[in-house]
């Protein structure tokens, strides 16, 4: 294989699904992209919360009830604190999708309206796509889209020739592709938006996992990202808001928790960031997020992107080993998240996948939820391996080895 410098976290001891599996075939697992394994400090954290001090948070005075509010709100500042927010204007989802659903609904139907335009991008995913299209509709508003190039990037000057028309109320983009791994410059971007008078929205799921972000600096109006890409549990996600603009915001749901006080006819909201959080809130699962951001915390988040982006930089060059194999996205590791996606001629990404997993390793295969930006590519799906922190580069070869393999299945290099 090529001679990328090698880097290793040497963590993958923490993380016990690695420890054995009941077929006794080996787990090769390159799909963080989609969801994260869980380091054992996560799992005691869920599974200690839920034995010793479980109880239902903002509502009791006894004393278990006391440490699970401690616990809740502890985490909070702990999520807060790791991507350089404020707890008061952290507020827990249980996905990014819901979070930008929240922005969709609270803010964009108080703001967005006929003759408004929101603008996106053709990379984004199905969750920051979809919400903007239903929104649009019912506002009588129009969704345009910022185009990719061919290296898979985004053009600012384009960006400011849309601003520049005048009519954008919020552009909403991904601070790392799920797809095409392009790493957007998000702060630059922020910055023309705002400028321009506009809002925006950043889908950070991709890249609160791999890399250090601080909401602060980036300056986005609002900042999502999901905590079971981050080591953390399924159910729960955060946005991140600009406090003036939350306060202004209705309330997406509404019930319990959310309320200040209620009348027979009326109700007044509570305080932030509880005004967004209605009902029973996800307080394990925070308190298994808090455990994840803690353990990347310790990690390093400058080690983190420097080990995946190692291990990409190493993941790409052997991918050039495989025939008629073509990478989607930027060509440099420097310029893209942990991700690669990729097709070969003479076979379907479904069937890639499937080959590559008779050998243990775990690789996705589909659109991604990103038709529009497949269709940009001429293509109906790609395969993609995606790494993460207990991955090394003998989950590379294995990758590598496995794809060489398919297309002898297939027998794609007979005469």
């Amino acid at each position: 294989m090529p001679s990328v410098a090698e880097s290793t976290l040497g963590v993958r001891a923490d993380f016990p699904i690695f420890a054995g599996r009941p077929d006794e075939r080996p787990l090769i697992y390159l799909d963080s992209g989609a969801t994260s394994q869980k380091p054992q400090v996560v799992i005691d954290a869920l599974a200690g919360h839920l034995r010793d001090h479980n109880a239902n948070v903002h509502r009791g005075v006894y004393p278990l009830a006391q440490e699970a509010d401690a616990a809740f709100e502890s985490a909070r500042a702990q999520i807060a604190a790791f991507t350089g927010a404020t707890p008061q204007t952290t507020i827990f989802t249980k996905n990014v999708t819901e979070a930008i659903n929240l922005v969709a609904y609270s803010w964009g139907r108080a703001n967005i309206g006929p003759g408004d335009a929101v603008l996106i991008t053709q990379m984004e995913h199905h969750a920051n796509i979809v919400p903007w299209q239903v929104l649009c509709r019912e506002r009588g508003a129009t969704l345009r889209y910022l185009e990719v190039d061919d290296r898979g990037e985004l053009s600012l000057s384009a960006l400011d020739a849309e601003l520049a028309r005048g009519d954008v109320r919020l552009v909403a983009f991904a601070h790392v592709s799920n797809v095409l791994g392009t790493i957007n410059p998000v702060a630059e971007m922020t910055a023309r938006v705002r400028a321009a008078g506009a809002v925006s929205l950043v889908d950070g799921a991709q890249a609160v996992p791999q890399m250090a972000v601080d909401v602060e600096q980036i300056g986005a109006d609002f900042y999502g990202w999901t905590g079971h890409k981050a080591l953390g549990p399924m159910g729960i996600g955060v946005l991140h808001g600009r406090g003036e603009i939350l306060q202004e915001m209705e309330p997406f749901l509404t019930g319990g928790d959310m309320i200040a006080s209620v009348d027979f006819q009326s109700a007044t909201w509570n305080e932030l960031p509880w005004k967004f959080e209605a009902g029973t809130p996800m307080v394990a699962e925070a308190v298994g997020l808090g455990a994840a951001v803690d353990y990347l915390s310790a990690l390093g988040m400058d080690r983190v992107r420097e080990h995946e982006r190692s291990l990409t930089a190493y993941m790409l060059e052997g991918l050039a080993r495989v025939p008629d194999l073509r990478v989607v996205g930027p060509p440099e590791a420097d310029g893209r998240g942990a991700l690669a996606s990729f097709t070969i001629g003479g076979l379907h990404p479904h069937d890639v996948a499937e080959l590559v997993s008779r050998s243990g390793v775990c690789i996705r295969a589909g659109h991604h939820c990103a038709q529009p930006l497949m269709r940009c590519l001429g293509v109906g799906a790609t395969a993609r391996a995606s790494v993460g922190v207990y991955n090394d580069r003998s989950d590379i070869d294995a990758l590598i080895d496995a794809l060489l393999a398919a297309r002898e299945v297939f027998a794609l290099d007979a005469p």
